[in-house]
């Protein structure tokens, strides 16, 4: 269920959302219904900053530069110890309990931007990035003791 609301903003950001309408491909509505969704879940999530990724906007953690997915998905691989992750990421555990609260409240989200970013082949990133070097490092556990 949506409603219709009316409010009254200046001819400058009007300008400006109709310049951000633009680049995201929607309406100046759709728009700013979007950025009110944005500011109302910074105000309520602590940390949670909204920007433009390459892609989509999505929600980071501020101070950083990874998004909520990306926590996410490190914590899946460290097997949901939050500790780990943070000493993994060099961050404060506060900032990853951050994400990990966003992300269950909106686990779709979440989701489908892990979904959207795994997969990806050699030949697929080459496409994308056609400077793309790749280099093979032995775990420490590979390693033998004259390398360690």
């Amino acid at each position: 269920m949506s409603k219709v609301i009316s409010l009254r903003i200046r001819d400058p950001q009007v300008e400006r959302l109709n310049r951000l309408s633009r680049r995201l491909n929607r309406t100046p509505s759709e728009t700013a219904a979007i950025l009110l969704d944005e500011a109302l879940r910074t105000a309520e999530y602590a940390y949670i900053v909204f920007r433009d990724s390459p892609v989509v906007r999505q929600a980071y953690v501020g101070g950083t530069g990874l998004a909520v997915w990306e926590i996410m998905s490190l914590y899946r691989a460290y097997e949901g110890d939050l500790q780990a992750v943070a000493t993994h990421l060099e961050l404060s555990p506060v900032l990853i309990q951050a994400a990990l609260n966003y992300a269950t409240d909106f686990p779709e989200e979440i989701e489908a931007a892990i979904e959207d970013n795994t997969g990806y082949d050699l030949s697929r990133l080459s496409r994308m990035f056609p400077d793309l070097r790749v280099f093979e490092v032995e775990s420490a556990a590979e390693q033998s003791p004259e390398t360690a």
